[in-house]
C-alpha cells in the first residue's frame, strides 16, 4: 500500500501555479479524458498549439480570486509510489486565512516564484505562515526558467536567497529544496529536463514521491476524542458500553493503560472494535469503539489518552489565532472554543502579539486582531480542556473559535505561542 502525502501550494498571482498543478495532474495521468478534450478544444480556440494545462484548475480559481467563492481547492492524484492530496490556495495577499486552511494538515508545501522576479515579499510571507503552522518540508519551484534561458546563475541566486530566508524561519538545510521548472513545457516537473544539465537534484515529482512523511502519527501519543457513547442495551449485548470516535494520534491496543480526561481517571483498554470486528491494534485516522476495563463515567467530549503521555488539562492557555471574521477581536471578547468533540465557553484575556506580514516581525500588545491577521492571545476557559501543544500533536493542539451568538467560525487556533519559530522580535 502506497503512503499518502498531504501538500499545499502557494505563490504570488501569475507565478504559474495553475499551470504547475495542471502539469502534475496531467503527467500523473490524473485527468479524465473528457476534461483533457475540453482543455484541448479551449486551447485551440485561444490559438495555442499545445494544451493550456492551467485550464484544468483555472475554472474554479477564477471564481475564487474574484471573490465569488474564496476557498481552498483540493486536488487528488497518485503514482505507483505514493498518493497525494494537494491543497491549492489562492495567491492574493488578502487570503492569508486560505493559506492557513490549506497548509494546516500539510507535511510539505510547494512555493512558486517566477524566475524573472525571484523571491518577492509574498514569497516571504507565505514561508513565514508555513513556518508558524509547522509545515516541515518546503520546495521552492523556480518556475518559467525557459523565459530566462535556463540560466544556472540566476537560479542559484534565487535558491540561495530563499534558503537564507527559510533558515531565518528555523528550517534546516535538508528540509528545503529548490527546483528549476517550466510548468508550461514540463521541465523538471515529472521528467528531467535536457535544458538544465547543471541541475543534479530530483524532479519535483521525484521529490514528492520520496520525501519523508514522518513523523508518523502512529508513533505519537494515543489520543481519542469521544464522539459517541454506544450502549445498545439489547439481549445480545446487555452490558456493552463503548466509546466511539476517530483516533487523532497514536495507536491503541487491548491492555494499554489510558487516562480519561479531563477527569484524570486511569484504566486499561479491554477491547478495540471496528465495523469489521475487534482488532489487535488501531492507529491514527481509524474510527473505532474502545471498551474499557472499568465502569467509568465517560461522555461525548472527553478524551481517552495515553496514561504515560497525557496532555495538559488546563482552564487557561496561550494560543496563536488566525482571525477569520470581519469584526475585530479585542481583549474581553467572549467566545466558544471547539476542541476535538468538546465545546466550552472562553474569554479572551489579552492580545499578546500580532504577526506583521509586511515586516515579517511581531508587534507587541496590539489593540485588536483584524480579518486575516495572526496573533498570540490568552484564553480563560470556563471548563478545563485536555490540550497538547500544536508542535507536539497538531490534531489535539488545534481548535476553532466560534461566535456564541450566531455560531460562525471566528478563528482557527493553535495551542502555544508560535512566533518563536520565526526568530522575530517583539
Amino acid at each position: 500500500m502506497s503512503s499518502l502525502l498531504r501538500l499545499a501550494t502557494a505563490g504570488s498571482v501569475d507565478d504559474g501555479k495553475s499551470t504547475l498543478v495542471g502539469r502534475l495532474l496531467y503527467d500523473t495521468k490524473s485527468v479524465l479524458a473528457d476534461q483533457l478534450d475540453a482543455v484541448q478544444r479551449a486551447s485551440v480556440d485561444k490559438g495555442l498549439s499545445t494544451p493550456d494545462l492551467s485550464l484544468l484548475v483555472d475554472g474554479l480559481r477564477s471564481e475564487r480570486e474574484q471573490g465569488i467563492t474564496i476557498d481552498v481547492a483540493y486536488r487528488y492524484f497518485a503514482t505507483p509510489r505514493r498518493s497525494f492530496v494537494l491543497a491549492d490556495t489562492p495567491g492574493h495577499v488578502q487570503y492569508t486565512r486560505n493559506t492557513v486552511t490549506g497548509a494546516s494538515t500539510a507535511r510539505l508545501a510547494v512555493l512558486l516564484v517566477d524566475a524573472r522576479n525571484g523571491v518577492v515579499e509574498q514569497t516571504k510571507r507565505h514561508a513565514a505562515v508555513l513556518a508558524l503552522l509547522g509545515v516541515p518540508q518546503l520546495v521552492l519551484a523556480v518556475n518559467k526558467v525557459d523565459l530566462i534561458g535556463y540560466d544556472e546563475a540566476a537560479f542559484t541566486v534565487i535558491a540561495k536567497e530563499f534558503a537564507a530566508h527559510a533558515a531565518s524561519l528555523g528550517y534546516a538545510e535538508g528540509s528545503v529544496l529548490a527546483v528549476p521548472v517550466s510548468a508550461l513545457h514540463g521541465d523538471n516537473v515529472a521528467t528531467r529536463s535536457e535544458h538544465t544539465p547543471w541541475y543534479q537534484g530530483p524532479t519535483l515529482l521525484e521529490h514528492l514521491e520520496t520525501v519523508p512523511v514522518a513523523p508518523d502519527p502512529h508513533e505519537a501519543a494515543f489520543r481519542l476524542p469521544v464522539q459517541y457513547v454506544i450502549r445498545p442495551r439489547t439481549a445480545e449485548h446487555p452490558d456493552y458500553r463503548g466509546y466511539a470516535g476517530q483516533i487523532a494520534a497514536g495507536t491503541v491496543r487491548p491492555g494499554d493503560e489510558v487516562a480519561v480526561l479531563p477527569q484524570g481517571l486511569t484504566t486499561t483498554v479491554e477491547r478495540v472494535d471496528t465495523p469489521d470486528g475487534p482488532v489487535a491494534e488501531a492507529g491514527a485516522g481509524a474510527s473505532v469503539t474502545v471498551l474499557l476495563s472499568d465502569d467509568l463515567d465517560v461522555a461525548r467530549g472527553d478524551l481517552v489518552a495515553s496514561a504515560a503521555h497525557r496532555p495538559s488539562v488546563t482552564d487557561e492557555c496561550t494560543a496563536t489565532l488566525c482571525w477569520l471574521s470581519t469584526t475585530p477581536l479585542r481583549p474581553g471578547t467572549k467566545v466558544l472554543v471547539k476542541h476535538g468533540t468538546r465545546t466550552v465557553q472562553a474569554l479572551v484575556t489579552e492580545l499578546g502579539s500580532r504577526f506583521d506580514e509586511q515586516t515579517l516581525s511581531t508587534v507587541a500588545a496590539p489593540e485588536a486582531l483584524e480579518l486575516n491577521e495572526i496573533g498570540s492571545v490568552g484564553l480563560r476557559l470556563a471548563e478545563p480542556l485536555p490540550v497538547d501543544d500544536y508542535a507536539d500533536s497538531p490534531r489535539t493542539g488545534a481548535f476553532l473559535v466560534i461566535d456564541p451568538a450566531g455560531g460562525d467560525t471566528l478563528a482557527a487556533g493553535l495551542v502555544g505561542e508560535r512566533f518563536g519559530v520565526l526568530g522575530a522580535r517583539a
